[in-house]
């Protein structure tokens, strides 16, 4: 009889590549893999893990067993969601995260009330840029992410998964007092080319975005400060170092020195979330997007 344990342990070896990424992701120590990986191999009578340098790979018996643990515990969830869709009950641990002006904008509100609605559930939350909320809730480390997407540039998403809109976050542009276009009402993006952008990290999805876009009016951006913190980016332009995009979701408080210029294009960033669709039915995820989404509405009511 496969042990469910051991073959969760083999799954994350498969999806992290190491037995430190498997153990960070299962929240055990890599001691803890070794061991049930061990005993693993005992019960199949097959070597699963070979060694490759300082690491690990699978075998091909490991890859083959991987395979079936995949399936094995993707059943094991349809069976625990739908055991949990007819108790009705809303308990157990939830993992979400969400990138960080989300963090900042929706998770204090919505992970309150599911803790005063739902005393049973058990949450645990996270930073995560997009990308690696994502690739959290396909590998089983989350089981929902808060990630978002642009109004000119989607993200793609992996087969199975399921997403629910939360609020459409409109973008200013955030320029120190004095800037020449301080005063206006509204302006083009084109119209900041000759000023240096304070933005995302390289490689990150906002900061593709922003290339894209500004590329796509004519212009080629000049990039001076890189911050991942939308505040840190603020505090950048409050001391006159460039602009920066600047959605209303987790920006206020404004800091003194900066005012936002409204974008004639009315450029907005779609906030939602997403989860396993073998983890549909349990009551916990439709709490917390109940949740996620009463968050939403307060900010866009102001």
């Amino acid at each position: 009889m496969l042990n469910l344990e051991r073959l969760r342990t083999l799954d994350a070896l498969a999806r992290h590549g190491s037995v430190s990424g498997a153990a960070e992701g299962l929240h055990v120590t890599t001691s803890a893999v070794s061991q049930q990986m061990a005993k693993l191999e005992r019960e199949v009578g097959q070597q699963l893990l070979a060694r490759n340098g300082r690491g690990v790979r699978l075998t091909d018996a490991g890859r083959l067993l991987a395979d079936h643990a995949a399936r094995i515990l993707s059943q094991v969830e349809l069976a625990q969601a739908d055991l949990e869709a007819q108790r009705g009950q809303v308990a157990g641990e939830l993992r979400l995260s969400a990138f960080p002006t989300a963090a900042r904008g929706l998770f204090p509100r919505a992970l309150a009330a599911l803790r005063s609605d739902h005393p049973a559930l058990r949450l645990r939350s996270c930073e995560l840029e997009p990308e690696a909320g994502v690739a959290g809730v396909v590998r089983g480390d989350l089981d929902l992410a808060v990630v978002l997407d642009w109004y000119n540039k989607p993200m793609p998403l992996p087969d199975g998964l399921v997403k629910a809109a939360i609020l459409d976050d409109p973008a200013d542009v955030a320029v120190p007092v004095g800037h020449r276009l301080a005063d206006r009402p509204e302006a083009d993006l084109g119209e900041f080319a000759d000023d240096e952008w304070i933005t995302w990290g390289e490689g990150e999805f906002c900061h593709e975005w922003l290339i894209f876009t500004l590329r796509s009016k004519g212009v080629e951006p000049r990039i001076g400060h890189r911050a991942a913190e939308t505040h840190t980016q603020l505090g950048l332009v409050a001391a006159g170092l460039g602009v920066c995009i600047a959605p209303l979701l987790g920006r206020d408080p404004m800091p003194a020195g900066v005012v936002t210029v409204p974008l004639r294009q009315r450029v907005r960033r779609h906030v939602y979330v997403v989860w396993r669709a073998d983890a549909d039915r349990r009551p916990s995820i439709r709490a917390a997007v109940e949740a996620l989404r009463g968050a939403g509405q307060a900010v866009s009511a102001g």
